[in-house]
């Protein structure tokens, strides 16, 4: 039987290539998304996966979106925290809805997605979970105060998580990605992309989506069970630890 994979903020972007990945390596996949629904339906009738359409900030949404999932999938062996979203500006000048709406999307939603699967993983004696976190997360961005918290606050959980859940064959394991050619980075002007981005970026390109989701593929393998607690570095060469 196809182990059942679940992707947050999986129709565009990273998600989406995280998806098509997983589904190509035998996986039963759905993505999860908050609330384009012409991408969301574009995703499904172009990759023939489930879109499943909540909240990942809401706790109660994400149990019966969850649910959802394992009662059409079955339940879910591979969780893939990947939604995340941006309200970047200079601390002086946030605002408390700056602030807590990218804290509760791309932190607490960490919490709010694994506490929905976490106890059937460790039932079953299987789970792979997988944190998509990013290079400002490890070293900082001047104007994401917001995200920089939250992205690194994903490492922190992922190193706790997999402590207490290594003797359960689950996995739980970080990627921090660096400027990769999504819509959200592509949204920069490109004077500044090339200018100010590429320089910093020792291969001298922005990373593809494609490139994230193979990490995302070797993490979730089972034949990776000897990995966990860890944070792979995906960002050309622009920032190493």
């Amino acid at each position: 039987m196809s182990r059942v994979a679940l992707v947050t903020g999986g129709t565009r972007g990273i998600g989406a290539s995280v998806c098509v990945a997983l589904k190509a390596a035998g996986y039963k996949v759905a993505a999860n998304y908050a609330g384009n629904e012409e991408a969301a339906a574009g995703f499904t009738a172009a990759t023939g996966i489930p879109a499943f359409k909540w909240d990942v900030s809401d706790f109660e949404a994400c149990k019966a979106g969850v649910a959802r999932v394992a009662a059409e999938l079955g339940p879910v062996d591979v969780l893939v925290n990947n939604a995340g979203i941006t309200r970047d500006g200079m601390l002086h000048k946030m605002t408390a809805e700056q602030w807590y709406a990218v804290i509760n999307t791309n932190l607490n939603s960490l919490f709010n997605m694994s506490r929905q699967v976490i106890e059937g993983m460790r039932e079953r004696n299987f789970g792979r979970i997988v944190n998509i976190s990013s290079i400002n997360g490890q070293k900082g961005q001047m104007g994401q105060t917001n995200y920089a918290a939250a992205k690194s606050g994903d490492l922190g959980f992922t190193k706790a998580l997999a402590q207490e859940n290594a003797n359960k064959g689950i996995t739980v394991n970080a990627i921090c990605p660096g400027y990769i050619a999504t819509e959200m980075v592509k949204a920069v002007p490109q004077e500044v992309i090339e200018k100010k981005v590429l320089p910093q970026i020792p291969v001298g390109r922005l990373g593809e989506p494609e490139e994230i989701a193979r990490c995302v593929v070797f993490l979730a393998a089972d034949e990776a069970s000897f990995i966990t607690g860890s944070t792979l570095t995906a960002n050309g060469g622009q920032f190493m630890i």
